[in-house]
Order: C-alpha cells, then sequence, then structure tokens
C-alpha cells in the first residue's frame, strides 16, 4: 500500500514546494552519490541525489531526498534506491554546514528480483556559495550513515553525495 501512496505524496511534496519558491525559503540539490553498500561481500555504487528543502525558519527545514545507485553485487546488476523524509538544521551563511536526520525506505533490485526495507539516514555537509549574484551553491560534500534492513538483516551503509544547490 505505501508504494502506491509515496508516488502521490512526493508529488504533492514537490508541488507545494514549488508554490512556495517566491519566499526564498526552498532548496533544490542534485548531483553525484557514491554508496558503500554493506552486504556480503560489500559492493560499491555509484549514482544520483536529488532533495528539495522547505526552510521553515533560517535554520530549520523539511527535506525529501531521493536517491539510485547501481553496480553489480556476485555479478548481478544491482540498484537501489531510497526516499526519505526529515528535520534538517544549518547555520545560514556563505559557506553552510548542515545536518539531517532522514527516515523513509529503500527498495534494493539484484539480478531481477527486490526486495523493500525501513530506511534511514543520519548526517550532514557543507553547502558554499559559488555565485556572487545568484543564489547556486556547491555542496561540497554530503556524508551520511544510511541504515537498511534487507533480508531481515541491518546494512550499515555510507553514502557521499557532491552536486549544485540552488536556492529560490
Amino acid at each position: 500500500m505505501f508504494r502506491k501512496i509515496f508516488p502521490a505524496f512526493a508529488f504533492c511534496l514537490l508541488v507545494s514546494l514549488s508554490a512556495r519558491a517566491q519566499d526564498d525559503k526552498v532548496e533544490a540539490f542534485g548531483g553525484y552519490s557514491y554508496m558503500h553498500f554493506h552486504s556480503s561481500p560489500s559492493v560499491s555504487l555509484n549514482g544520483w541525489e536529488a532533495s528539495a528543502q522547505y526552510k521553515f525558519t533560517d535554520w530549520l527545514g523539511g527535506v525529501a531526498d531521493f536517491d539510485g545507485h547501481y553496480g553489480s553485487l556476485h555479478g548481478a546488476g544491482t540498484s537501489t534506491y531510497t526516499y526519505l523524509f526529515g528535520p534538517q538544521l544549518s547555520y545560514p551563511a556563505r559557506v553552510s554546514p548542515f545536518g539531517h536526520l532522514l527516515l523513509g525506505g529503500a527498495h534494493l533490485g539484484v539480478g531481477g528480483f527486490g526486495s523493500s526495507s525501513f530506511a534511514m539516514a543520519l548526517g550532514g555537509g557543507i553547502d558554499t556559495k559559488i555565485h556572487p549574484e545568484r543564489e547556486i551553491y556547491w555542496r561540497i560534500f554530503q556524508g551520511d550513515y544510511l541504515l537498511t534492513q534487507f533480508g531481515g538483516n541491518a546494512q550499515n551503509n555510507f553514502r557521499f553525495s557532491t552536486g549544485i544547490l540552488f536556492r529560490f
């Protein structure tokens, strides 16, 4: 049932974020992401990450975070996707550190078979302004401890991301 409700929820969230964009409280991030997936054996996966944040105050916002990572596990094509939501604290400045706790779900596909699980990300990073007149930032890094629970076992994964962030 969650898999049917999630797309509608995500659509409503993105529409509400774009409707509020004129308040200069919205951030949109997109970029490269690396994940060390701690399975047996561990595997390194490359992919993308995209997120949107609505800032309730200068330092507190709500984040919707999505990613996809791809590679090979035991010789079979592997993909993981996460969809996470939660609060983010940030220090508003030209160089802006942030931290977040995100909860949601993950989907793992290996060789044509799939499994879904709970997911949690705890981490943070640093954004820095790269254009003096526009609200364009570089997310120098974002590092997350990413917990998943595929097959009834917990996987303690690491995720690193970097890319471009726009503030509206």
